[in-house]
């Protein structure tokens, strides 16, 4: 007599043997969603330090503004002050450096502006010292300095001459010495930036 095979308690296989259960699809999401956080750290990890690296340095935030004492700049002197990681030349101006910085014809100027325009309280002239050409740091600080024709800032590089309101007169230079942002606190404080 044949033998017949006992009923099991378990549904029959399908496919081969195989069991599928409605799980795998949720598994294999949440695989690529770790695989995508890992790569979003990775690249974050990498990244990050580039970004940071294009934040001003502590010693440039420290000289955001510059607070300069001129009680001590005699009239005809020049000093230097660094303000951003750029030199600023203020200039104690004698009465001769501002009549002829008034009396130039503002039409025959490459960048015209009055003397006026670029000063807030006589006697002092507060300019960028760097050439609006290529970025050098022209002459005319020290008394022994060429100052070029116009008695204001020679830049030896490439010829460019500036009178005594800093405006360009000579020169391939485009555009006169810059006037940074700064305000006087006082008769002798002037703050910068």
């Amino acid at each position: 007599m044949a033998e017949t095979p006992a009923p099991s308690s378990s549904p029959p296989a399908m496919g081969g043997g195989q069991h599928h259960a409605p799980a795998d699809g949720s598994k294999r999401d949440f695989l690529k969603l770790v695989a995508g956080s890992f790569a979003a750290v990775g690249v974050g990890a990498i990244v990050w330090p580039f970004i940071h690296s294009m934040n001003p340095a502590k010693d440039v935030l420290a000289l955001a503004s510059v607070d300069v004492d001129v009680s001590h700049i005699t009239e005809g002197q020049a000093v230097t002050v660094m303000w951003r990681g750029k030199p600023v030349f203020v200039r104690h101006r004698t009465p001769k450096e501002i009549e002829e910085a008034r009396t130039v014809d503002v039409a025959e100027l490459r960048d015209p502006q009055t003397d006026q325009a670029r000063v807030q309280r006589e006697p002092w002239l507060i300019v960028v010292g760097i050439c609006t050409h290529l970025g050098c740091v022209p002459l005319g600080q020290k008394p022994t300095d060429p100052r070029g024709e116009y008695g204001g800032w020679f830049c030896p590089c490439h010829g460019s001459a500036y009178d005594t309101s800093g405006r360009i007169r000579r020169g391939p230079a485009p555009t006169n010495l810059a006037v940074p942002e700064y305000e006087f606190r006082s008769d002798t404080q002037i703050r910068i930036g």
